[in-house]
C-alpha cells in the first residue's frame, strides 16, 4: 500500500495532528458549533503553535463547556478565573476575557445573519478558495476584510493571520499542497 502523501506542515508523529490535516482541515464544514470552537481555538493560537493548540483541544472543549458559546458568553468574572488557573489549557486571562466576549458578538452576528455561516459567506459568496500553488500564505484579501470587520463588531484576537488560519480551518479555505493526497 502507497503511503499517504501529506502537506509538509503535518508533524506525521502527531495522530492528532494528522486526524485534523486528513479529516478537518480545508474541508467545508457550515456547523456552527464547529464554527465557534474553531474561532475560540484559533484566537489561542496568536502567538503560538497550532499543534500546541490542537494537543490541548479536548482540555479546551472540557474547560469551555463544549464550546457552548451560549454559556461561554455569560461566564462570570469568576469563571474566567477559574479557567486562568486550569493547566489543561492555554490561561492567557486576554485570551480567556476575549473568549467570552467573542462568543456575545458571535450571537449577535448570528441574530443579524441567521447564521455565523451566512455571515462568512456574504465575503465569499459561498464559494471556497483553491490554492494549489504550494504558496504557504498568512494572509489574504478576504481574511483582511473579515478581520476587519469582525474587530470593527468588538472581537479580540482576530487577526488577519488568525482569520486566514480560521478560514482555512473550517474549509473557505483550501490550501492543500499540490502534492498532498487531500488536494482536490
Amino acid at each position: 500500500m502507497a503511503e499517504i502523501k501529506r502537506c509538509c506542515w503535518v508533524n506525521l508523529k502527531n495522530p492528532l495532528y494528522v486526524r485534523y490535516h486528513d479529516e478537518e482541515w480545508g474541508k467545508p464544514n457550515d456547523d456552527e458549533n464547529y464554527l465557534f470552537e474553531m474561532l475560540l481555538l484559533e484566537s489561542f493560537q496568536a502567538g503560538l503553535s497550532w499543534e500546541c493548540v490542537l494537543n490541548k483541544r479536548e482540555a479546551f472543549r472540557k474547560a469551555f463547556d463544549g464550546f457552548d458559546y451560549t454559556k461561554i458568553a455569560n461566564y462570570s468574572p469568576e469563571k474566567q478565573a477559574e479557567l486562568a488557573q486550569d493547566k489543561g489549557i492555554i490561561r492567557n486571562r486576554l485570551k480567556i476575557k476575549a473568549a467570552v466576549n467573542n462568543a456575545a458578538i458571535f450571537m449577535e452576528i448570528q441574530r443579524e445573519y441567521g447564521t455565523f455561516a451566512n455571515y462568512i459567506k456574504k465575503f465569499t459568496g459561498g464559494k471556497q478558495t483553491v490554492n494549489r500553488d504550494g504558496v504557504l500564505r498568512a494572509t489574504s484579501p478576504l481574511s483582511d476584510e473579515i478581520s476587519k470587520d469582525l474587530q470593527k463588531r468588538g472581537m479580540r484576537f482576530v487577526g488577519s493571520t488568525i482569520i486566514y488560519s480560521y478560514l482555512q480551518a473550517v474549509g473557505v479555505i483550501d490550501d492543500h499542497e499540490p502534492e498532498c493526497d487531500f488536494a482536490k
